[in-house]
């Protein structure tokens, strides 16, 4: 007897429900569900369930281990948080879209099938997109068109690559698969794109600052995490993920630094952070899964918290931009409080939670000897201190005063906060509840030990040292309102390019195919057919007369006799002067062409 449901279908299936629902109940209804899910899963035994036979494979909608339930636990934690954050909205495709994505995202987490996995990776498409269009504004107009563009991009190598797979294994099922053919190098690519690798990250800083502000938070959450999942469950081990992480941890320092919007600072911070958990998974060894696994975790949570603030920030004063605000904390000092612990847990500083997991992917880099790679995640952890953990709180709350006067956000948005921050540092202090549930067993790895906590001060201190310098000095970059160029730009222009490219030679070239094919052809098909054989002598004598023009030695009285001729019969075309064909001889021919067709087709020459 089945006692559970599949996770995504509650979520999934509630929120079609939303819209008839009114008042207080609507809001007990939108924080229930999360509840009700996560009672689900933890009633969910290991192993699959839900199995489905559909054109000889067999569709696993739930596939239940550790690693699985690690980002089930998490997804429906920060689904409740998120929900609490924006209970006072009152806009019902904001609320359908959050449980929409959130249960696709349910939905990729535990598929035990490659079928299955698509089918809920491309439903999140359009639950993230209508996150961004809810906002209702030009530029989240824009941004979802493109944010849509690029996931749809990634789908198509994702199914494509699952096809050949399957074609070439003859299993669609989903557990690991490794890099070993044209199939895996697409489902590699496909999976790449969510989680904003190099050179295609750019959707996201485009697209998550222009979300509703509830919807920032969601976004954050999910899809670049259900590619952290998918990648550590089909490509642990995988060397190239190394480098593409060390480069993903080390880019976006340099964006984040000079950035103006706050939400785009905390959008390039979010792949900085993707960076370690990517390094983990190509190391491969149990030590780095469980970083970059217990990394997505605490990641939720501090970034959620982030947005949560921000969000804040923008609701209250309708700003976000590093040159319009400051000195906040005096009249949203419990906002700047939950800032400055969200701060603290992506710079890693000790007794937070960004430190107990940070720091196991760190260690799990030396112990394997990736000295460059090691040197690039203590770099970059140097710097999401200097850009995020004092950068963000510093010029939306202290500063210089912008004479801004407003209050705190609705008491749920600082519950929410309240809650994401208690467990910022109740994971960070005490942090064996989170080892328990890792995919492996924690044996030799214990974060708050004095070497650990001596480095990570040393770090952290040296960078709040480098930010007073620069500020103090005149160096540090100034917050000027422009428009960075992201890599995004390459391929903006590219396909400026590529429209021209349609719209002037190749329509015009398509103009004039057009033509020869639907008016010149046919018409002269017609003519021709009127009588063929009138119409072939018009022809010989044609080119009759081009071979004379081409010819020196042909009289010219000979050639203005064949020019007169070729005119009397275009005159008389297609008169009784020229017999036509006769019917019984057009069959003769036609059968003749048709065997001789068919003789050189079959004939083996």
């Amino acid at each position: 007897m089945i006692k559970t449901v599949p996770p995504a279908m509650i979520f999934i299936l509630g929120a079609f429900l939303i819209p008839f629902l009114r008042g207080k109940v609507k809001s007990v209804y939108l924080l229930l569900l999360p509840v009700l899910g996560f009672i689900n899963l933890i009633n969910m035994p290991d192993g699959t369930h839900w199995v489905i036979d559909f054109l000889d494979f067999n569709l696993i909608l739930v596939k239940v281990d550790r690693l699985s339930l690690v980002f089930g636990y998490i997804f429906h934690l920060i689904a409740f948080i998120a929900i609490l954050y924006a209970i006072h909205v009152k806009n019902d495709i904001e609320y359908w879209s959050a449980f929409l994505y959130s249960g696709s995202a349910l939905g990729v987490t535990f598929a035990g099938d490659l079928i299955t996995l698509f089918c809920f990776w491309e439903m999140m498409t359009i639950g993230s997109v209508c996150l961004i269009l809810a906002r209702k504004t030009k530029r989240s107009y824009a941004a979802a068109f493109r944010y849509s563009l690029v996931h749809v991009a990634g789908g198509l190598f994702l199914l494509i690559g699952i096809i050949i797979y399957a074609n070439n294994t003859g299993s669609i099922e989903f557990g690991y698969i490794g890099l070993n053919g044209l199939g895996t190098y697409l489902i590699f690519i496909g999976f790449g794109v969510n989680c904003a690798w190099p050179v295609i990250h750019a959707w996201l800083p485009d697209a998550y600052p222009e979300a509703t502000i509830a919807g920032a938070v969601v976004l954050s959450a999910f899809t670049t995490k259900t590619a952290i999942y998918v990648l550590a469950r089909a490509f642990p081990g995988t060397d190239i993920l190394i480098w593409i992480g060390a480069i993903m941890a080390a880019f976006p320092i340099f964006y984040a630094i000079i950035e103006n919007d706050l939400r785009r600072v905390l959008s390039y911070s979010l792949i900085n952070q993707l960076g370690f958990m990517v390094v983990g998974i190509g190391i491969g060894t149990e030590m780095s899964l469980n970083g970059a696994t217990a990394h997505a975790f605490t990641h939720i949570l501090y970034k959620a918290l982030l947005f949560m603030t921000m969000g804040s920030v923008l609701q209250m004063t309708g700003k976000i931009n590093c040159t319009d605000l400051g000195g906040l904390y005096k009249t949203m000092p419990l906002t700047a409080v939950f800032c400055i612990i969200g701060a603290a847990s992506i710079s890693g500083f000790p007794l937070f939670s960004g430190f107990i997991s940070k720091s196991m992917i760190i260690t799990a880099s030396a112990r394997g000897h990736y000295s460059i790679v090691w040197f690039v995640l203590m770099f970059a952890s140097a710097c999401v201190f200097l850009y995020s953990g004092i950068r963000v709180p510093y010029f939306a709350f202290f500063g210089r005063d912008s004479g801004i006067r407003t209050k705190e956000p609705p008491l749920n948005m600082l519950i929410a906060m309240g809650i994401a921050a208690f467990l910022c540092i109740l994971i960070g202090v005490y942090p064996d509840p989170l080892y328990n549930i890792l995919p492996y067993p924690v044996v030799d790895f214990a974060p708050n030990t004095i070497s650990h906590v001596i480095t990570q001060l040393q770090l952290l201190f040296f960078s709040a040292l480098a930010f007073t310098y620069l500020m103090a000095s005149g160096i540090y970059p100034l917050q000027m309102r422009a428009i960075n160029l992201d890599a995004d730009w390459f391929y903006r222009k590219g396909a400026g390019a590529f429209m021209w490219l349609v719209n002037n030679p190749l329509s015009q070239l398509g103009n004039r195919m057009g033509r020869i094919f639907l008016d010149y052809i046919p018409q002269a098909l017609a003519w021709f057919s009127r009588n063929p054989l009138a119409a072939g002598k018009i022809a010989s004598d044609t080119i009759l007369l081009y071979i004379s023009k081409l010819s020196k030695g042909v009289d010219l009285d000979h050639r203005e006799e064949v020019r007169k001729r070729i005119n009397k019969e275009k005159e008389i075309y297609p008169g009784d002067i020229i017999k036509h064909w006769p019917i019984g001889s057009t069959v003769v021919g036609i059968t003749i062409f048709l065997l001789v067709y068919l003789l050189i087709y079959f004939l083996p020459f």
